[in-house]
């Protein structure tokens, strides 16, 4: 093996990713720091589906075998073996990320924009509005302009869909089905424009009020985990909710907060300085 080498493995989830880039390597789980690159996602109704991609880097060098063994040196007449430690094998590190999502805005959303649309908000809204109707769903397409970032810079568009009807079945457990919806509407969009769409996809403000409860609950823990200097872990989250809790916590002073564990168990952990 050869020291500091890097390679990319994917599977089904994320232990399989790591078994399969040890394989390639014909490394060890010690032998490597695992970094996780995408976790999986089964997509809706077969589409958009993708598997856990990983990223493992050695980080010992295996010595390769001399053709000539030296012969052993001689033991001290009476010198007793010194009792050796047992080691369990180390695990693989697995190095906490950013949760790195940009469909994350932050903040209030506009009122329902009137003015002129750029070709990604265009093209969205007609690629959602038909996949809504395929999905035989009543409901319209409300363009608005989220808010996104501190500089105001690259401001996506926000595509809510919105009815009379309930909509919570596009919503789905802990927003699996609207991530879905939303990957598979970006998908498409960003082939017809041949380059990446810079939308959003929300149902009936959804996001908005969960981005704002989520916000809330990152400052009331943090609070809790820096007054009383221990580690506060929330509960597991998808990608899109983690990040919105390392957002709102990025700027204080007295804690730091990190990713643990893998697939959808997945958390935050609040860390005080």
């Amino acid at each position: 093996m050869n020291s500091g080498r890097s390679i990319e493995a994917t599977g089904e989830d994320v232990e399989k990713a790591i078994a399969a880039g040890l394989a390639e390597l014909g490394a060890g789980p010690g032998d490597v720091i695992v970094e996780v690159l995408e976790e999986p996602s089964r997509g809706m109704f077969g589409l958009g589906s993708r598997p856990a991609r990983v990223r493992l880097q050695l980080l010992v060098v295996s010595a390769p075998p001399s053709e000539e063994p030296a012969p052993p040196a001689p033991a001290p007449v009476e010198a007793k073996p010194a009792p050796q430690e047992t080691k369990a094998a180390p695990k693989p590190v697995v190095e906490p990320d950013d949760d790195e999502d940009d469909d994350v805005f932050l903040g209030d959303v506009a009122e329902e924009y009137d003015g002129p649309l750029d070709e990604d908000a265009e093209v969205g809204k007609v690629v959602l509005t038909e996949l809504l109707e395929k999905m035989s769903v009543r409901a319209m397409v409300i363009v608005r302009r989220a808010q996104s970032g501190e500089d105001g810079e690259n401001v996506p568009w926000l595509l809510d869909v919105a009815g009379n009807n309930d909509l919570s079945m596009l919503i789905g457990r802990r927003g699996e089905t609207l991530a879905s919806l939303q990957y598979v509407t970006r998908l498409i969009t960003s082939r017809e424009l041949q380059r990446r769409a810079n939308i959003i996809v929300d149902v009936s403000g959804y996001k908005a009020r969960r981005t704002s409860k989520l916000n809330e609950l990152a400052q009331r823990m943090a609070n809790q985990a820096a007054e009383q200097q221990r580690t506060v872990t929330l509960e597991p989250m998808p990608p899109y909710e983690r990040r919105i809790v390392h957002l709102a916590l990025r700027n204080r002073e007295d804690v730091t907060t990190r990713s643990v564990g893998e697939g959808s168990g997945r958390k935050v952990t609040i860390v005080p300085k």
